[in-house]
């Protein structure tokens, strides 16, 4: 027996870890601390009440020998399948149910696509990037390709004729630096795919904050780009829009279209999921499919527009501080340097050690993240009220000397 030593490449901790362990260390020792979480990504309010009844009316169907579910379809009940397929019609985007494939969260995707692809190919990430891009990789022993993600290009890096990938991730708007790709950049990158014979894995789990309207220019999905279903598969989640962390729920779609050594990708894909996926609970898809009715819309734009309106705030403060930084608008990350050239992890440590404030170290996300730090919207207004007011005295004790 042989163990896949690829494992041993990875960094000791995964950064969300590193810190969790970091904050209870700090926890233990000053018990009547209040600590401001502002790091991992995580929502904080409460399901909406479409969702909650919803999922109730599904626990109860499950009780009843008449409406009784066991194991579901592996590539997700049509009922959730169809609303998604709607739901990309609103950007005149035409998807059969048949190219939609529900699962328990972008994370599993994420790893579990690269079972179509050979480990002989080379994979582009930009860096800063979300660990699990890269970390799924080296454990498969990809050859990986940094691409330079920072201040200088604002955090949107355009492709580099010189790279000749075979796969690339993207992400818009972006996790961690909450920048956002318009419909020109991402056509650069489309166009650059298809020249390369390429195939673009398109992370748009955070779309939702991406405004209905005076947005043209910003696309909530790839697929609005032209030529895209030729060389894209897009992964999204309910996560952020319906506050299903704890609920796990998302969907992947791969257009028919999508061909490469003359198989097509998204039958191979749903010959795969039948074979390593039992489906995804009924309850959660009832969920999912509630947040698609007009009342169910309204109450997760509630949410998101509170998180929106939590990233404005401290984006206000940093501006008032003086302090670079970019995202927050369109996203609930918000990106930004270091006061005084600190070392990421340096600037972790003094806020939670002197103001009981945790963030994310921007070298958690790569080597171009060192030097920047992420600020997360999710969290209670209370908080984040108090996050300003304990910077602001950071600022007047220190940063402005």
């Amino acid at each position: 027996m042989n163990l896949n030593l690829n494992f041993k490449k990875l960094e000791k901790n995964y950064v969300f870890v590193e810190v969790e362990n970091k904050i209870r260390e700090y926890e233990a020792n000053n018990p009547k601390a209040e600590v401001i979480r502002l790091g991992v990504g995580d929502v904080t309010k409460p399901l909406c009440s479409e969702s909650i009844k919803a999922m109730h009316k599904a626990v109860d169907e499950m009780g009843k020998f008449e409406t009784f579910k066991s194991y579901g379809p592996s590539e997700g009940y049509e009922f959730l399948r169809k609303e998604i397929s709607k739901y990309y019609l609103k950007f005149n985007i035409k998807f059969n149910i048949s190219e939609i494939f529900i699962n328990d969260g972008i994370n599993t995707d994420l790893w579990s696509i690269l079972d179509l692809f050979s480990k002989e190919n080379t994979v582009l990430i930009p860096d800063p990037v979300y660990p699990v891009y890269s970390d799924v990789n080296i454990i498969d022993g990809r050859k990986i390709i940094y691409l330079n993600s920072n201040k200088e290009n604002n955090f949107l890096p355009l492709p580099d004729k010189k790279i000749k990938p075979n796969i690339i991730y993207m992400c818009s708007p972006n996790n961690p630096t909450g920048t956002v790709y318009n419909r020109k950049e991402l056509k650069i990158w489309v166009d650059y795919a298809l020249e390369n014979d390429a195939v673009i894995l398109f992370d748009s789990a955070y779309e939702c904050f991406i405004d209905d309207q005076n947005t043209d220019d910003l696309p909530k999905s790839i697929f609005e780009i032209e030529n895209s279903k030729k060389c894209c598969i897009e992964f999204c989640s309910f996560s952020k829009k319906a506050g299903f962390t704890g609920i796990r729920c998302g969907y992947t779609t791969i257009p028919k279209e999508l061909k490469k050594d003359n198989f097509n990708l998204r039958e191979i894909w749903h010959r795969r999921v039948s074979v390593k996926s039992n489906g995804v609970s009924y309850i959660s898809q009832r969920g999912a499919q509630s947040i698609f009715t007009q009342e169910g819309e309204s109450q997760t734009k509630f949410n998101i527009n509170y998180y929106k309106e939590n990233s404005k705030i401290i984006c206000d403060n940093l501006k008032f501080l003086n302090i670079w930084h970019v995202g927050g608008k369109y996203s609930p990350y918000i990106w930004l340097k270091c006061p005084k050239n600190m070392k990421s992890w340096e600037f972790f440590d003094y806020l939670l050690n002197n103001f009981g404030i945790a963030g994310i170290p921007g070298s958690g996300f790569g080597k171009n993240g060192e030097n920047f730090f992420r600020f997360t919207g999710f969290g209670e207004r209370e908080k984040i009220i108090k996050f300003c007011d304990r910077t602001k005295k950071v600022f007047f004790e220190k940063w402005s000397k």
